[in-house]
C-alpha cells in the first residue's frame, strides 16, 4: 500500500505540470504568434493599377491569398459569401477598401492597417464595412468568449452520462437533450439578451446545440470504448486544443499553421465558424463546418451505442464461482 500511494503521488507531482504547459503552450504560443497566413484578400478595378496592388500585397510573402474580381460589387458579394475577408476596389477617386468585421474584427483592423500605411503608403481610403459586427458586440468579444463554456458544457455532458453509467439510448437521449437545451439557453443569451449575434434565432440554437452534441458525445464515445480515461482525453482534445486552434476570437488564418486548419476539423472551431456563418452571413460557407460537427456528433453516438453494449453484458452477468441465491419457494 506504502508504495502504491508513492507511485501516485509521484504521478500527481509530474501530471499536473505537464498539463499545464499544454494548456500554457496551446492558449499562449499560438496568441503571441498572430499573424496573416494566406488570408483571403480580393483586389477589384481596371487591371494596371490592380496588378500594382497586387505586386505590393505579395511583397508580403505568403501572408494574403489574392482573389481578383472585375468590380466593387462583385467583390462585394465575395464578401457576403465569405470567400474573402474583405476588398480593395480601385476606382477614379482612389482606392475603396471593403471589410467585414462581422467576419473577424481583428482581420478588419489588420486589413485596414495593410491598406493605408504599407500597400498604398499611407494615402487617403474609403472604408466600408459590408458586414458590419453588431452593436452589441462590435469587437466580437462575447462571440469569442462563446465557444469556450460550450466544450466545457460537452465536456460536462459527456462526463456525466460516463459517470451515471447510462447507457444505449438512455446515453444516446442523455447528451442529444442536453445539448439542446445548452444551444436554446445560449442563444437566449447571446442573441436575445446580449445581441451579440443577429441571425434566425432557431438557427444559431441548433448550430450552437450542435456544437455541444459533437464535443459531449465524442467525450462519452471515447469513455464507453476505453473507460473512464477517455473523459480526460476528450476534454485535452476539446477544451485545450480545441479552444485555443478554434480561431474564434482572430480567425483561422491568423494562427500559425497547421495549427488554424486542424483547428477548424475540431468540434469547437467547426462551431464557431458555423455560429459565424448562420448570425451574420445567412448561412454562407456553413456547409463544411456543419458537416464537420455532424461527423464528430455521429461517431461519437456511435461509440456510445457500441460501448454500452460491449460493457452491459460484462456488467450484468453473474461473476464466476459465485453461486446465484436460491429464490425462495
Amino acid at each position: 500500500m506504502p508504495a502504491t500511494q508513492n507511485r501516485r503521488m509521484v504521478a500527481v507531482v509530474l501530471l499536473i505540470p505537464v498539463v499545464v504547459t499544454i494548456a500554457l503552450w496551446a492558449f499562449a504560443w499560438p496568441a503571441a504568434r498572430i499573424a496573416p497566413r494566406d488570408l483571403p484578400v480580393g483586389i477589384a478595378g481596371s487591371a494596371p493599377a490592380a496588378d500594382r496592388l497586387q505586386q505590393q500585397f505579395e511583397q508580403h510573402g505568403d501572408a494574403f491569398e489574392i482573389h481578383r474580381f472585375g468590380d466593387g460589387a462583385t467583390a462585394r458579394t465575395a464578401i457576403e459569401d465569405r470567400v474573402v475577408y474583405g476588398a480593395v476596389v480601385i476606382t477614379p477617386k482612389g482606392p475603396r477598401l471593403l471589410t467585414a468585421s462581422a467576419a473577424s474584427p481583428m482581420v478588419a483592423q489588420l486589413l485596414r492597417e495593410a491598406v493605408t500605411t504599407q500597400t498604398l503608403a499611407g494615402g487617403p481610403v474609403h472604408v466600408t464595412d459590408v458586414v458590419a459586427a453588431p452593436a452589441g458586440d462590435p469587437r466580437g468579444s462575447a462571440l469569442g468568449a462563446s465557444i469556450l463554456p460550450l466544450a466545457i458544457a460537452g465536456v460536462a455532458a459527456g462526463s456525466a452520462v460516463t459517470m451515471l453509467r447510462l447507457r444505449g439510448g438512455r446515453a444516446v437521449g442523455a447528451l442529444t437533450g442536453v445539448a439542446a437545451l445548452v444551444g436554446i439557453a445560449a442563444a437566449a443569451l447571446t442573441d436575445s439578451w446580449l445581441g451579440a449575434i443577429t441571425g434566425d434565432w432557431w438557427t444559431e440554437a441548433g448550430a450552437l446545440g450542435l456544437t455541444v452534441l459533437a464535443i459531449g458525445a465524442t467525450v462519452a464515445g471515447l469513455a464507453a470504448l476505453i473507460g473512464p480515461s477517455g473523459v480526460g482525453l476528450g476534454a485535452l482534445l476539446m477544451v485545450l486544443l480545441g479552444n485555443p486552434f478554434s480561431g474564434i476570437t482572430s480567425a483561422p488564418e491568423l494562427l500559425p499553421q497547421p495549427l488554424g486548419a486542424i483547428g477548424q476539423l475540431l468540434p469547437p472551431g467547426a462551431g464557431g465558424s458555423l455560429l459565424r456563418s448562420v448570425a451574420f452571413f445567412d448561412g454562407s460557407a456553413a456547409g463544411g463546418a456543419a458537416l464537420t460537427l455532424g461527423l464528430w456528433a455521429a461517431v461519437g453516438l456511435t461509440a456510445v451505442l457500441v460501448g454500452g453494449r460491449r460493457r452491459t453484458p460484462a456488467a450484468t452477468a453473474p461473476s464466476p464461482g459465485i453461486p446465484e441465491p436460491a429464490l425462495a419457494g
